[in-house]
């Protein structure tokens, strides 16, 4: 082993000095496009079957997906989000969040509405499917 080490010594420290230079960049890139990939694994294991534990099944879903905001969020959630849009309001589409402290499950409060001109419009008027205890995403930012 220390006769292979002494001979292929630089060929390994090239190596090494390229995995970094090229991987972290790499890393950093695919954090950027698809955020945290633990992030993601603890969105997706307990929003699910909190929105079933409310009375929802997958007849009354229009569309659910785990989505990455590109603006900084409350800092007790998970920066990833979960959205939300019923087949009663497909206009509307709510958001849920992961407490980081105890792993709570909340909808936010802020909404994205489509309107008819083909604008978004973000609200925090009570709909159909709001909840009473929401949360903002907007607060507790740093």
């Amino acid at each position: 082993m220390l006769r292979i080490w002494k001979k292929y010594k630089l060929r390994i420290f090239v190596i090494a000095i390229l995995i970094i230079v090229i991987g972290i960049p790499c890393g950093y890139l695919y954090l950027l496009n698809n955020g945290n990939p633990y992030n993601r694994y603890i969105v997706n294991k307990y929003i699910p079957s909190y929105i079933e534990k409310k009375g929802y099944s997958k007849e009354d879903i229009k569309e659910q997906d785990y989505v990455e905001p590109k603006h900084l969020i409350n800092k007790d959630y998970f920066h990833g989000h979960y959205m939300v849009i019923f087949k009663d309001e497909p206009q509307i589409t709510y958001y849920y969040g992961v407490s980081k402290k105890g792993r709570h499950v909340k909808q936010f409060c802020e909404k994205d509405e489509s309107l008819a001109n083909s604008t978004i419009d973000i609200n925090e008027k009570m709909t159909k499917h709001s909840e009473m205890n929401c949360v903002r995403s907007l607060d507790n930012r740093d």
